[in-house]
């Protein structure tokens, strides 16, 4: 779908979207076509029950003295609520309202509104970064679908008095949105073409951005002492791979990077530990937290971030088979710590353990954030609304819970408290990988605390937030690439040069 910016005029073909504010109070846009057209919008709001209040709809069909074949009303909600996150909303929802109605060309019409947190510029930037985020599909394995189940919007045209601010505004979240295309793409490949091989291979296309990219096999890995994350892989005929991404924007190859870490376990049938057949499909995403940090580090370069960043992704496939891992088995990670495996479906933490210690290790970072769909804990706790946030630094945890919020990727902090870490104790180990069902999430997040040294460091569990299982407004049903747009606002508000 192409996206454009336009001056404010009424359009004569496709579709017209305008926004009405709580209450019916039009907006400029909505006053004028009421003025044109005798009072058409006033007409149907009387005739309805649409007040304007958000996420409210009414659409209109061949509205009368209007060249549009179509005038859809969204309702906006109170205008000192009208954000930039609620304007990504209205965009979405547009979007989705009019996807398959038939029309190659929608027109959505954005106003400054007095009250509104923002200006037009910002809001008519957003509102089209919001329809491009709705406007994912993943269908390059449908070969029968119907013509009338196909999107037919081809191109929106957002218009607004000032268009070229709201171009200059959007063009580093279009970069940003084609991080979370990668991100939603790589989640949605079944395991037998994302396989960690693969995996590793479509991180190698960063470079063509200018990110620099390292693969680590298992011969390598081995050699550094790499066990935990090893030992979850060797199971698999597949070669286990350790990816570093770098891409070094500020200028200063000296400064410290801020880093992030991601689980990649491209198909997890929980091994010797194996899993319930119902559901199993779904393990082909329990790579979220990878393809995350791919998607990222995309997004960073695209939009050119002036910031140092590494990107290191564990990538394993947990199989049963002859050569697994098995509950009992004592495995040394790359920091000399010694882990009894109790359950050989509590593997994440295994791989993240040895990643977290080579990142630290050798690129001495100012941060770590690691996100994985780690347990089924936080699931229980947040259901899909929040992820898990744990952290070992405050001021850390309060720039990630605010980035959250202001990217609509919120996040709820858990304790990590000295007594969930007793329930990890070991009697043959230095620790064993799971503490029981008891505080499931805070157990994983204690374990992994442990191959933290004194680096800031942050853990997001966003097992329960990696795939929907219904449209939202800017999030189509199926892989979210939730904390994409989360960790760009972190990066960008907190580590980037201004």
């Amino acid at each position: 779908m192409k996206i454009s910016f336009a001056k404010a005029a009424l359009p004569t073909e496709g579709a017209l979207v305008v926004g009405i504010l709580e209450n019916r109070e039009l907006t400029a846009t909505a006053r004028l076509i009421d003025e044109q057209t005798g009072g058409l919008i006033a007409r149907a709001m009387a005739g309805s029950r649409f007040e304007g209040k958000k996420d409210q709809s009414l659409l209109l069909q061949a509205p009368a003295g209007l060249p549009a074949q179509r005038l859809l009303l969204l309702g906006l909600g109170k205008s000192q609520s009208f954000d930039v996150l609620a304007a990504q909303a209205f965009g979405g929802n547009a979007l989705a309202h009019l996807q398959a109605a038939g029309d190659h060309i929608v027109t959505l019409a954005v106003d400054g509104i007095e009250g509104a947190p923002t200006g037009a510029a910002d809001l008519a930037a957003h509102a089209a970064f919001g329809a491009k985020l709705r406007s994912y599909r993943f269908d390059k394995y449908r070969t029968k679908e119907k013509k009338e189940d196909k999107p037919s919007v081809k191109k929106l045209v957002v218009t607004l008095a000032e268009p070229a601010a709201a171009k200059r505004l959007f063009a580093p979240l279009e970069g940003i949105s084609e991080g979370v295309f990668l991100t939603r793409d790589l989640a949605s490949e079944p395991a037998n073409v994302i396989y960690p091989e693969s995996l590793a291979t479509q991180a190698k296309a960063l470079s063509d951005l200018g990110v620099e990219i390292e693969v680590l096999g298992e011969k390598q890995m081995r050699k550094l002492g790499m066990g935990a994350l090893l030992g979850v892989g060797q199971g698999s005929e597949r070669e286990s791979q350790l990816v570093v991404m770098r891409w070094m924007g500020a200028g200063d190859d000296s400064q410290a990077p801020v880093a992030f870490i991601g689980k990649g376990v491209t198909f997890d049938s929980g091994g010797i530990s194996i899993k319930p057949a119902g559901g199993m499909e779904d393990m082909k995403w329990d790579m979220g937290g990878s393809a995350v940090v791919i998607g990222l580090m995309k997004a960073l370069a695209l939009r050119k971030a002036k910031v140092n960043v590494v990107g290191v992704v564990g990538l394993v496939e947990n199989m049963p088979s002859g050569t697994a891992q098995r509950p009992g088995d004592v495995v040394t990670t790359m920091s000399g710590q010694t882990v009894e495996v109790i359950n050989t479906d509590a593997e994440g933490r295994l791989v993240l353990a040895d990643a977290l210690w080579y990142t630290q290790d050798r690129f001495k970072p100012r941060i770590m954030v690691d996100l994985a769909t780690l347990t089924g804990a936080i699931i229980i706790s947040l259901g899909d609304h929040y992820a898990g946030l744990f952290a070992n630094d405050d001021d850390l945890a309060a720039k990630l819970l605010a980035a959250g919020k202001s990217s609509g990727e919120p996040l709820w902090r858990m304790p990590l408290d000295d007594p969930y870490d007793k329930q990890i104790k070991s009697e043959i180990a230095d620790m064993k990988n799971t503490g029981g069902r008891e505080g499931g999430s805070i157990t994983a997040a204690m374990f992994l605390k442990r191959f933290v040294k004194d680096t800031k460091w942050a853990h997001l569990d966003i097992a329960g937030v990696t795939w929907a299982k219904k449209d939202g407004p800017v999030t189509p049903k199926g892989a979210t690439a939730f904390g994409v747009r989360l960790l760009d606002r972190l990066v960008a508000e907190n580590y980037e040069q201004k």
